[in-house]
């Protein structure tokens, strides 16, 4: 694979503290990433005082790193102020670019300061080159691709669009598609897509089929992958055009910053220049020791359900290398992995001090883990040694067999520090130096660092000398003696008078020196022209006139959405017998696992004269088209649309029915609702992260007869390419060869506070777990409906029967006002399994959590 001469992508490192920033600095990164105080993706990290923000912001671009400000959460209607007034704040210290996911303040931002550049985050789940071309006229120059996405669909993407593409290349994995994960909203009110992730991916799980507990030999963590690390995907990332590799991490450590940043900076060089990495098992157990679930390559080379979730374990382990062979006395005796042995890992890569932990399965059959720091290290062979331990230690046989991590190097630390405090070691920048010197005129030097170049004259004339006189290699030494600042010296020009020997004070030289560094310091952290901010009063009345006052509305209406054909039977059937009464439906959305299914299911209820709409797949990816064009070839009445790029498609193919935004658009404010409305959407559903106060707030400032609130359902958590049905119930990697035990069976998990929650597939195998408890919004419809809403929604699960058809006809009869409140919750709460709750409409106050 030839790829000399492809520009260096950028590599971009997490910052959550001060000390992650100086790590990204000194250790390679191009760029860092950090969150904008009081709206931070990472509610568990530390919040930055502006002040702190100015500091990090100046200190990078004084070393030509960038700063990109993570922006990336909802914004609420009754908060858009407040990001007005930290926007306000931040845009003059001109952050290199803010990465975004809301679309309501990317319209913001590019109000404010039009010239700010803006990436999208991976939030939005970006995963085509359709959405890209559908948000251009945002002026986003940036997309952070799904980290779904695989080598072969990213290389197309960038083949269909010239804007930037960013790829994450290591760290953990979320195993919901970014921005589609309503667990921690459901479970406990803590929303994903606002920072306060629960990580109830990293919960354990029991497994149950067709209601019975399957035993999974010791795995329980059914969906928590392993972290990312494409180390190896360098080429072929470089190859498909990639502009930024983006390290996730904001959580974590300096050490872990830095030794990404070294790693992925010398296998980004390598690959420039086209040569193999060398030795990269040695940099992935640095990286391993900082902090790892376990190393995969991710969905880079498509899905391996076998491999993605190791199932034993999800907190960090470190390096895993081996096994133990025998114990004896207080040591125990290691032999290296052949995979590990075929990388080049050999038996001296431990010394005295580091930190083993080994993982055995106890008396019970359950797995167990011991540690502690090596006393002295035996090589017995290559691939063989003794770890000798403290005798403090308890030593057992049942070790025997156990595998074994390496997850504490007693260097790195201090390696680090030293990284960011050793005057040899840090990162200096290179200037180039000329000096120029001729009898009666002063002494010129000129600094220039390829962007920014300054020159500055002695205060003295240069004169004639009594003796030796100026020569090129004392000036050079002099001009050259940058050690306490962050330049260093590479090419030196000088032009003396040769006719005349010349005398200046030695003392002038340096002084010039010491003006020439500050000037250019300033220079650089300045970082170009000041920023252009519109005035606050300006914007809060641009806000404000994107408002609309809600029309007239004869009331709201139900849309019910069904999820396999056998409902609509039962629909159908009860309609036809007059079991149903259908006034006040607007249409039934079909949202099923076989898209064969939706021609039979939508004849069937045309003939009983209802309006159907069907449901596209959550997500879109390059190769995927089929399923939009079956829908377009359909022609439903409307299209359910649940990414942009299907939006794209349905539009640039000339659907003419109404296309419906679903929920997972996100929306949270009037100024998304109002972009996507204006851009030919029919109508839009409120986002899952608003509760009852906020619905209430959204509604009143847009088009409210355009908008749909899910009023029940079973809360859809995670949407994963994670299948859990190949994963467990079958050996195969992906749907070619699982066997489709989907097809067979019913599968729920069952968390470990006792929850349970139904896991189905789509048409692409994706799964999605959804909330076992039903939830209703019916207590706060009533005071919708009096602000304008247009459509309510019924989501079905499971229901069948009567059971579903008393639902539907409760709503019905309730938002006819045949049916009290209490009539529908008691009727509702008599029929659900589990219980019936308020979820996240009931939630007044917003999630906080405690900082680290």
């Amino acid at each position: 694979m030839e790829i000399q001469n492809l520009k260096r992508p950028e590599l971009l490192l997490p910052v959550g503290t001060k000390e992650m920033a100086m790590a990204a600095i000194h250790n390679g990164a191009d760029a860092i990433f950090m969150g904008v105080p009081g709206f931070n993706a990472r509610g568990r990290s530390y919040d930055f005082q502006i002040e702190e923000v100015k500091e990090i912001i100046d200190t990078c671009h004084l070393y030509g790193v960038k700063v990109n400000l993570a922006f990336n959460i909802l914004v609420f209607q009754n908060e858009l102020q407040k990001a007005v007034e930290v926007l306000q704040k931040i845009l003059p210290l001109k952050p290199d670019a803010f990465i975004v996911q809301d679309l309501g303040l990317v319209r913001l931002i590019r109000q404010m300061a039009p010239h700010q550049r803006v990436h999208a985050s991976t939030q939005m789940s970006i995963s085509n080159a359709e959405a890209i071309q559908w948000l251009d006229d945002l002026g986003i120059q940036r997309f952070v691709l799904a980290r779904e996405n695989s080598l072969k669909e990213i290389h197309a993407i960038k083949q269909n669009t010239a804007k930037e593409i960013e790829v994450f290349v290591h760290g953990a994995l979320c195993v919901s598609y970014s921005g589609q994960c309503f667990t921690s909203e459901g479970i406990g009110g803590r929303s994903a897509n606002r920072g306060q992730c629960a990580q109830s991916c990293r919960f354990n799980y029991e497994m149950h089929v067709d209601g019975e507990k399957r035993d999974l030999g010791g795995k329980s963590f059914l969906v928590s992958p392993q972290d990312l690390c494409g180390i190896n995907e360098v080429p072929s990332l470089l190859e498909a055009g990639v502009d930024c590799f983006k390290i996730e991490g904001r959580l974590k450590t300096p050490e872990y910053v830095a030794t990404a940043a070294r790693s992925f900076d010398e296998a980004i060089t390598s690959a420039q220049r086209n040569q193999a990495l060398a030795n990269p098992i040695l940099l992935k157990k640095q990286m391993a020791t900082a902090f790892s679930r376990g190393f995969y390559s991710g969905w880079f080379h498509g899905v391996n359900h076998q491999e993605l979730v190791e199932g034993t374990f999800s907190a960090h382990r470190g390096f895993e290398f081996g096994k133990v062979l025998r114990v004896n006395g207080n040591s125990l005796e290691v032999e290296i992995t052949e995979d590990k042995a075929q990388q080049g890992l050999k038996a001296d890569f431990i010394q005295a001090g580091d930190g083993i932990l080994w993982v055995y399965k106890d008396r019970n059959g359950q797995n167990a883990e011991k540690g502690g720091f090596v006393f002295a290290v035996k090589s017995l062979s290559p691939r063989r040694f003794a770890l000798e331990f403290s005798r403090d230690i308890a030593m057992d046989g049942m070790f025997v067999g156990a595998r074994v991590f390496y997850n504490h190097d007693k260097d790195l630390k201090r390696d680090v520090a030293l990284s960011v405090e050793d005057k040899e070691r840090k990162k200096r920048l290179p200037v180039s130096i000329r000096a120029e010197a001729s009898l009666g005129q002063p002494l010129k030097v000129t600094y220039s660092d390829s962007k920014n170049t300054v020159t500055a004259c002695s205060e003295n004339i240069c004169e004639a000398a009594r003796g030796k006189g100026l020569n090129s290699l004392d000036l050079r030494e002099e001009l050259f003696a940058l050690m306490g600042s962050p330049f260093r010296g590479e090419e030196f020009a000088c032009e003396l008078d040769s006719a005349t020997p010349l005398f200046i004070p030695n003392k002038q030289v340096k002084e010039l020196r010491q003006k020439l560094v500050k000037e250019l310091t300033d220079l650089r952290i300045k970082n170009g022209a000041d920023a252009e901010v519109a005035p606050q009063d300006q914007v809060m009345n641009w806000i404000h006139g994107k408002k609309i006052t809600a029309t007239p509305n004869p009331g709201v209406k139900l849309n019910l959405l069904l999820r396999d054909k056998e409902q609509v039977e039962d629909v159908a059937k009860a309609i036809a017998s007059g079991e149903l009464n259908v006034d006040g439906l607007n249409l039934v959305i079909l949202d099923f696992e076989f898209g064969l299914d939706f021609e039979p299911s939508l004849k069937v209820l045309r003939e009983q004269g209802m309006k159907v709409a069907i449901a596209t797949t959550r997500i879109l990816k390059p190769n995927e088209h089929r399923n939009v064009k079956h829908l377009l070839n359909l022609n439903p009445d409307a299209i359910l649309a649940r990414n942009l790029g299907a939006v794209q498609y349905l539009q640039a193919n000339s659907y003419t029915g109404q296309i419906l935004g679903d929920f997972s658009l996100n929306v949270a404010n009037h100024l998304t609702a109002q972009y996507l409305l204006d851009k030919g959407l029919s109508s839009v559903c409120l986002g899952y992260d608003l509760n009852h106060v906020q619905v209430a707030e959204l509604i009143q400032a847009g088009q409210a007869e355009r908008f749909e609130v899910t009023a029940y359902q079973y809360m859809p958590s995670f949407h994963m390419e994670h299948c859990v049905f190949a994963a467990f119930l079958s050996k195969g990697s992906s749907f070619k060869d699982c066997g489709k035990p989907c097809e067979k069976h019913q599968v729920k998990l069952k968390d470990q506070f006792g929850n349970w929650h139904q896991i189905k597939p789509d048409q692409e195998c994706r799964n999605t777990m959804y909330n076992s408890t039903s939830q209703s919004a019916a207590r706060f419809v009533k005071e919708w409906e009096s602000f304008g809403l247009g459509y309510i929604r019924y989501e079905a699960l499971k229901e069948r029967g009567t059971e579903l058809i008393a639902k539907i006809q409760g709503h019905l009869d309730f938002i006819k006002g045949k049916k009290d409140l209490d009539a529908l919750i008691k009727d509702l709460g008599d029929v659900e399994s589990y219980g019936l709750s308020e979820s996240h409409f009931q939630r007044e106050k917003e999630y906080q959590s405690r900082k680290k």
